[in-house]
């Protein structure tokens, strides 16, 4: 089984996906996504880590055919070099077993694998209360702040999936499953989602209907 996690900032997406792998005694792969493609494509770590879920297009507003001259253009190279790479690992992680991938529009590029995918988001509120509850300690973050981050990386992540496909990031009808996190602990949705999982996926008798 593969199981993708996509999620708005602040959802608790990133704990869900480890909550899961662990319930169901499988991989997850997230940061460690990075040390993978910086090992396997010699990029620097922070590179990676800075730009894995960034859209091309924010490092470049022409084609992608243009020529690569400028230190811009050589940015854009190398982000395109990093997209491949990140989709050569991600189909790696697919083919070596189960697994649960949070992030890097994996839902898309393991289309062809029939992975279980979920969205993960929650309110407003409970998103910027999560971020400040996890923050760490000594930085001084206001409500303000986080929302600006929270609309940022949203949106970054909103456009890094839109270089794979035209299917919207968080649209309802693009996911298996959309978990809204508000008003609960993650650890508690855990048994019960798993449970509906092994059903997708066949291993409690349920039936599988893929997309």
């Amino acid at each position: 089984m593969i199981i993708t996690i996509s999620r708005e900032f602040g959802s608790g997406g990133r704990e869900l996906g480890k909550r899961l792998a662990d319930e169901l005694s499988i991989p997850c792969y997230d940061n460690e996504i990075i040390h993978y493609v910086s090992e396997h494509g010699g990029f620097d770590a922070s590179f990676v880590a800075n730009s894995g879920e960034k859209s091309i297009t924010s490092f470049y507003t022409g084609t992608i055919a243009h020529r690569f001259s400028s230190p811009a253009d050589n940015n854009v190279k190398l982000k395109i070099d990093l997209a491949s790479v990140q989709r050569e690992i991600l189909i790696g992680f697919a083919e070596a077993g189960d697994c649960v991938i949070v992030g890097r529009a994996a839902d898309v590029i393991l289309s062809d694998y029939h992975p279980f995918n979920i969205f993960v988001h929650a309110s407003k509120e409970a998103r910027i209360e999560r971020t400040l509850s996890r923050s760490a300690d000594g930085e001084k973050l206001s409500k303000k702040d986080v929302e600006r981050k929270m609309k940022e990386i949203d949106r970054q992540r909103a456009q890094h999936r839109a270089d794979f496909t035209n299917a919207k990031w968080g649209e309802m009808k693009n996911y298996h499953l959309c978990i809204n996190t508000t008003g609960t602990e993650i650890k508690n949705l855990i048994p019960g989602l798993a449970s509906y999982i092994r059903a997708w996926f066949g291993e409690d008798g349920g039936i599988h209907d893929a997309f």
